[in-house]
Formats: C-alpha cells, structure tokens, sequence
C-alpha cells in the first residue's frame, strides 16, 4: 500500500493544517474531507477535522504522530460548508481548524456522537386500529388518545404530562406503540392565524421580494418600527417553503427567539426549530441535527445559527441586521451579518436584512445599487408613528431625575389605564459612590472604571471584570460616613418612581432582573397583562418587542452617545432612540415620546427628530466619505493587552514598522497599490481592563484587498515574535468597536 498521510485542521491559533498517519492497512479512501478525528496535539488531546490526503509530508516520518481514532465514517461538514469554512477563515485570517470548530456543536467538539442527540420516542404501530376495547382505565385510554392525534411523542414529553412507563408497556405489549431512539421532530402548532391584511407598502415590498428569479440577491427592507417587517417575512418565506426549500431566520437578542418562534409558529404548517445561548448542549446538537437532516423547515436562532447545516436552504432574513449583536467579540471576531451574505452568495439563493434604522454600511450598499432597497415609512394597521419631543434640562429642576412637564405626561397616560417606559441604559442602583468629606470615588482595582452600586443583594460590582466588593459603611481614605450614591440606574429609578406614582406596578427589565429565559418570560407575562403600569429597562427592552399597551416613552441619558470618540457613536445613539421610541404607540392608542437632554440644540439630534432615520444616516453618510472612514474605506484594529503596560504598546510599535515597510515593498512593485493608513498605537478608551492594559492600532485603506494583502503577513509576523509571552493580541476585521 502506498505511503500517504491524512491532512487535518485542528482547532489552534496556527494557520496550517497538520499531517498525521493513519493506522496500518487503512485504505486511503477511508478517509474524506469533512470527518472528524481525535489528535494528540502538544500536551492535548483534540478533536480535529479531516482536510484531505497527501503523499508527501514536509515533517520526518519519525515525527509523525498516529491518528488516534476516526470519530465518523461519513463527513460531518460537507463540500459547501468546508468552502464557507476556509473563506471565513481567510477574511478574518484565523486558523482553518478554529473556523471549522465554530460549525460543529459542543457536545461534537468534544468527540461525542451523532447518537446522543437521540431520545427514546414511542411510535404509533401501522397496524394498530383506533378502537381498542383491551385498554383498561382512563391513564391509558388517555394515553392512547394522545397517539390518535400524534404518531410520534418522545419518552419525556408524555412522563411530563403524568404518563408512566408501566402505562406506555401496556400499550406496547397490545401492539398499539413501539419505541426506539429517534431524533425529536421539531415542534409546529396546532393553531393557525391567518395572513394579516398588507397595506400598499407592505404589498408593494411583497412583490418585490416574490420576483421569480431562484439565484442570489440581496435586499435591504428598511421599515419604520411598527410598520410590518414581520408580517412581509412570513408571507415571503411561504413561498420558499412551498418550492421545498429550508429558511434561516436571523435574530439578534435570545430575548426576541421566543417571541419570534412563537409567531412563526402560529403562521406555518413547517416544523420550525431554534438555536441559541439558552439552550444546552444536548438541545443544540438536536436542533442542528434536525436542519441537517431535513426534518426541521425553518430555524430561527441568533448569531451562531448562521453555521447551522441545510441542505435545502432556499431563503435567509437577517432582523435587525444594524445590531451589533451579530458581531462576535471573542474568538474569531465574524460578523454573522456578513458571513448570511456569503453563504446566500454561495448557495446562490435571496437573502432579507431588515431593520428600522439600517447600518450606514448596509445602506450604503442599498443607495449605490447593490442591495435591493424596499422601505415602508408607514405603520401597519391604524397604529401611527409617535410624537417625538426634545425636551431641555438645563438649567431646570428635576425630580428623581425626571423634569416636572415629563411627570405630568407620564401621570396622564398612567391615569388612562395605558403603560409608560423609561429607558436607562445604566443597570444597578447608581454608577459611582463618593465620599462628600475627601472626594474618595469607588473604582475597580483592575479596571479604569468605576464601581456600580447594587441593592438586591447590596456590593459593588464592577461591569467590566465582573470583580465585586461589600459596600463600605466608612470612606476607606478619611473614614468619613459621609458616602453617598451618586447617579441612577434602573434599580434607584424603580425606587424612586415607586414614590412618585405609588400606587401603579412597576416591572423593571434589566439583566439582573431577566438572568434566564424563565425569568424573562415571566415579566413580559407582567407587561402583557392588562391595566396600567411603569416599565423600567435598558436595551434590552428596546429591541424588537411589541408592547401594544405603551404609548409613552421617556428617554432619560440620550446624551450618552452624542460626543462619542467612537465614529460610530452617532449612529449607535440614534438608532437605539428610534429603537426605545418605536415601542410606543404601536397599537390603536397614539404614543408618544419624550426625550430629556443637556443639548437640544444638537444639529444631528435635531435633524434625527424632525426629519428622521434615512436623513440623518445621509448627512452621517457624507461625513464619513469626507474622512474616508468605513463604508467609503476598509479597517482593521490590531488590539493587544499585557499586564505591563509598556510590552503592548512595544509589540504594536513592531508591528507598525513592519507595516511601514510591508506598504513601501508593494508601492515599490506597483503604482496601483493604494497606501495603508495607520494610526496609533494608541491607547484604548479604558486603558487597563480586569488588570490588563490595552493598546491598539488601526490600519485603513480605500482597498478591501489591499488591506487583507498585509494582514496575513503580519499575523505570521507577530507569531514569530519573541519575548512577548504575557502580551495578549487580536486581529479585528471590519470592528464594530473602534474604542
């Protein structure tokens, strides 16, 4: 037999593949691209995936290591998701092996099998008639009811509804059921709703979207909140599921899954599944297992959802494709926005992003025609857009934070039975604790950061390392008791409105209040129950929810974003305002919204309010081709972090000058070569983070390919570099966060 090697991508920083022997006597066809295997790597034992054979190796047969065992027969990753897998991993210039790891689920990384996502499931048999007069007692006769209506329930299902074994036996040995391990078949409803009734826009977008043309293309659907966006996704993907085809839907926040998974539920005969955080491990890999498989028509998940193998796959809607969500902040930094456009691309199929206030980027791509660009600037049904006053501060009185004309607002709409929502994007009690004696501030020991005050339990806690501390009873720097919480979070605004409007309920949503999907559920249950009431939130309340009894919206730190150092801190402001805002008014009752702030003369501000979303993103637009700033140019941040402050700064410094001189070779070979701005390496806007300290360097060019032309060099360039074991650094590709 010839000598060959086996070629696989393990999940390490090096960007190369790894050859190791097979077993003696192994046939070379044995082994496809795609399979998983186990390796010993280093010190470690990893699970890896197969890339292909060779004959030849660079590294002495001496030094190869064995296979250890062959964990699938058939690949797990096919042909098509191995090409997403190594374009992902050139863009974002991460390993191969560590792009193929975010493809697979968990419980596969770790070496388990296809199997476990099995669950013991009873089985209605053929043969088994509806009248059976053998059945004793009515547990049984009721169990045998729930198999007129459903051929197939899993073992857990029917325990939980207070069936036991010996009953499921029974039926078994009269040869009405059998069981055996299966894949749980994704859920649909019972209940049916139908189509809502569209108005033009909705009707005209619709028609847009249903052109017969089965190939790529890409559309932007800009809505107004409220104005229907879900409604055009349901009606559109009919279509897809009527041709036969799978649909992967797109959502930002677990928070939305849920909701979102029930409406898609109530208007499609399809069994739809879901992939998110909230779920365990075993969850996920059955969910995967059900796309891959077929048996699962649509899925909706968040961000990592978009690997989610379908064979079928016909359609992809990206919702709220603006939130910055859908961009991973660890690990390998891919937008899952982006890598959706891909893999529409590459299965040549439509992809929908939605959103009420849309990237400047996805914009960008919609005016200069390579999106499709659909708009609805009308509300659905007879809900209208709210009211939106600015309303100063300065120099005025305010009461627990709030000024005296938005009080009378709230107790009007509060008197008429309807729900008002104040939105701070500070969680906790207040954001600083200070001594009124010396001037002490409470600050985190690892962090340029304050501590934030908590009541329930009481500590300080800081939001950034997540490192905590008893509240201080004395000042630690002049033992005064004259310490005092200064500021106001979500927890001090429920306290404090609980004074001001004592006798209305008041549900706050924050993440200490919504730890779990079961504690979330249960207070949108409060929201959605009827008669008057105060919600309390942070973003979290501002994304995608539909609140039909909240027609007021106060917004209390809109100043927040206004002067960020971040290029994209307008735009981030206004669309969270418009976001907060859309909750308003979006049922037969008109809204309104208050927006309380230091600068109501602020021109983007002013124009955001009078004229819109779509004008303020033009003149955004313009600034930022004037400063040749994304969209108009392509960026990367280098970000490193060591606990010495001045080995990060010297390995930027390094990796500058081998920028420097990286541009200067490729000008020299060619004029058309576009000249690579850098700038820094310059501190990060926290500069020391959990006892670390953080610099960075941006690079920018007119080019997207002149830009990635010196990124894979100078990733191999800092590989190689020595002496810098306590300095941590990342490649950004395309940053969301430029602080």
């Amino acid at each position: 037999m010839p000598f060959y090697v086996v070629q696989v991508a393990v999940p390490v920083p090096l960007r190369r593949c790894f050859d190791y022997l097979p077993s003696a006597g192994e046939p070379e066809d044995t082994w496809k691209p795609g399979q998983r295997v186990r390796v010993n790597f280093g010190q470690q034992l990893l699970t890896a995936v197969v890339v292909g054979t060779a004959h030849t190796t660079d590294v002495p047969t001496a030094r190869l290591k064995p296979l250890l065992e062959r964990l699938d027969d058939a690949p797990l990753l096919d042909a098509s998701q191995l090409a997403l897998g190594r374009w992902l991993a050139r863009y974002y210039h991460h390993s191969l092996g560590e792009v193929l790891e975010l493809m697979i689920p968990a419980l596969l990384r770790r070496g388990g099998a296809l199997q476990e996502a099995l669950e013991q499931s009873w089985l209605r048999c053929p043969t088994a008639h509806d009248e059976t007069p053998s059945l004793r007692g009515k547990q049984q006769q009721a169990l045998w009811q729930l198999f007129q209506q459903r051929p197939v329930w899993v073992h857990a299902e029917l325990t939980a509804q207070g069936f036991t074994l010996a009953q499921l036996r029974r039926l078994a040995q009269l040869g009405l059921i059998e069981t055996q391990q299966r894949l749980p078949i994704p859920a649909t409803s019972l209940r049916r709703r139908d189509d809502l009734p569209l108005n033009d826009e909705q009707q005209q977008a619709l028609t847009q979207l249903n052109q017969p043309r089965q190939q790529f293309r890409a559309s932007l659907l800009e809505g107004i909140t409220g104005s229907g966006k879900t409604e055009v996704y349901l009606q559109h993907l009919k279509q897809t599921l009527q041709q036969g085809r799978q649909v992967l839907v797109l959502v930002p926040e677990i928070g939305l899954t849920p909701q979102t998974v029930q409406r898609f539920r109530e208007r499609v005969d399809v069994p739809v599944a879901l992939i998110h955080s909230g779920l365990n491990d075993r969850e996920r890999l059955q969910a995967w297992c059900q796309c891959r498989d077929g048996s699962a028509r649509i899925l909706i998940g968040t961000r990592s959802a978009v690997f989610t193998p379908m064979p079928e796959l016909g359609l992809i809607i990206l919702d709220e494709e603006h939130d910055s969500s859908f961009k991973q902040q660890d690990g390998v930094r891919y937008s899952a926005r982006d890598f959706a456009l891909v893999r529409a691309k590459q299965a040549n199929i439509p992809i929908v992003l939605g959103s009420a206030t849309p990237s400047l980027e996805s914009l960008h791509n919609a005016l200069s025609g390579r999106y499709q660009h659909l708009k609805l600037t009308q509300r659905a049904g007879q809900a209208k857009p709210p009211g939106m006053t600015l309303h100063s501060i300065l120099h005025q009185p305010l009461t627990f934070g709030l000024a005296q004309p938005v009080i009378a607002k709230m107790q009007q709409h509060l008197d008429a039975d309807r729900q008002v929502l104040v939105f701070v994007n500070r969680r906790g009690y207040a954001p600083l604790m200070a001594c009124q004696e010396c001037g002490w501030l409470a600050e985190c020991p690892r962090c340029d950061a304050r501590l934030t005050l908590h009541q329930s339990p009481a500590h300080l806690h800081c939001h950034h390392c997540d490192f905590q501390q008893a509240v201080p009873r004395f000042c630690p720097n002049c033992h005064s008791d004259k310490i005092q919480a200064l500021g106001q979070g979500t927890e001090r605004l429920q306290d404090e409105l609980s004074m001001l409007f004592p006798q209305v309920p008041i549900t706050r949503v924050d993440r200490d209040t919504a730890r779990n999907k079961h504690a979330f559920d249960a207070l949108l249950e409060d929201i959605h129950s009827p008669g008057k009431r105060l919600l309390i939130g942070t973003q979290m309340l501002a994304k995608g929810h539909h609140f039909p009894a909240v027609t007021m919206v106060v917004v209390l730190d809109a100043d927040a974003g206004l002067f960020s150092a971040d290029f994209r801190g307008m735009e981030h402001t206004a669309q969270l305002i418009l976001q907060v805002a859309g909750r308003a008014g979006r049922a037969e009752h008109p809204g309104e919204v208050w927006i309380q702030t230091l600068y109501a003369d602020h021109p983007q501000l002013n124009l955001l309010i009078n004229d819109g979303y779509h004008a303020l993103a033009l003149a955004l637009l313009q600034e930022r081709q004037q400063r040749q700033l994304p969209p108009y140019s392509h960026m990367a941040m280098l970000r490193a972090e060591s606990p010495q402050r001045h080995l990060a700064e010297q390995l930027l410094q390094l990796a500058r000058q081998f920028l420097q001189s990286l541009s200067a070779q490729h000008r020299a070979h060619s004029t058309s070569i576009t000249p690579l701005v850098l700038v820094g390496p310059f501190p990060a806007i926290m500069e020391r983070r959990a006892g670390r300290f953080r610099q960075q360097l941006q690079l920018l060019s007119d080019e997207r390919t002149g830009l990635h032309a010196v990124l894979d060099p100078l990733v191999d360039f800092l590989h190689q570099q020595k002496g810098f074991h306590q300095v941590r650094w990342h490649l950004d590709v395309d940053p969301q966060d430029t602080l």
